[in-house]
């Protein structure tokens, strides 16, 4: 099964030329501006035509619309794989999907370092083949500008626990890139590459 990555795209979706695959993946920030509910119909609607099979989508601390107005907010998904601390199986892979990160200014999705964290990432079922959550995992394509690693303990702890084939994120847009660690892929799929520019999007083969 073919994958195509995205993550942080903050309104530039129509500017991208997304291969072909057969699952496309959005690990969260989907929106430019701080709320995103003007954005969110969209976003949809473009999600919803591109030629995948099928498409996953995960929320982001940008995406307030999913926080504040859950059940509205999927209305708008129809034809998409929206995950919130959920699960799908799509031809055979399970896939799992969790928007939080640890607390990141005053942004969406935001839970405590330890106890509220952990709590999230251990409902992620060993069974999970391919894990998307917007933030990373400590020490794994998560350092920022000045160097400082900002991903979360805890679910470097759940990887490891659940040890799936491919855990794709975003949020460090500095950090994107493509690890391999032992059988498990990680991928920090953020477009925007902190820089101004913007990245292709990433594909993996499962």
């Amino acid at each position: 099964m073919r994958l195509v990555l995205l993550s942080d795209t903050h309104g530039s979706h129509p500017q991208l030329s997304l291969p072909s695959g057969d699952v496309l993946v959005h690990a969260g920030d989907f929106s430019r501006y701080r709320d995103g509910w003007a954005e969110l119909g969209s976003f949809c609607d473009w999600l919803r035509a591109q030629p995948h099979r099928h498409k996953v989508l995960v929320a982001g601390n940008h995406d307030f619309c999913f926080e504040r107005h859950g059940a509205e907010a999927r209305r708008f998904t129809s034809g998409i794989h929206y995950l919130e601390d959920e699960g799908v199986e799509l031809d055979g892979l399970r896939f799992y999907g969790s928007p939080w990160q640890p607390t990141f200014f005053n942004w969406a999705f935001n839970l405590p370092r330890g106890a509220a964290l952990a709590e999230k990432w251990g409902r992620i079922p060993a069974s999970t083949d391919v894990l998307v959550t917007h933030g990373p995992p400590l020490g794994i394509l998560d350092r920022v500008h000045d160097g400082q690693r900002v991903g979360c303990a805890d679910l470097l702890s759940a990887v490891e626990r659940v040890a799936p084939l491919l855990h794709t994120f975003g949020h460090i847009h500095e950090s994107g890139g493509v690890e391999q660690r032992g059988e498990q892929r990680f991928v920090n799929a953020s477009v925007f590459d902190g820089r101004g520019g913007l990245r292709a999007p990433t594909v993996v083969d499962l």
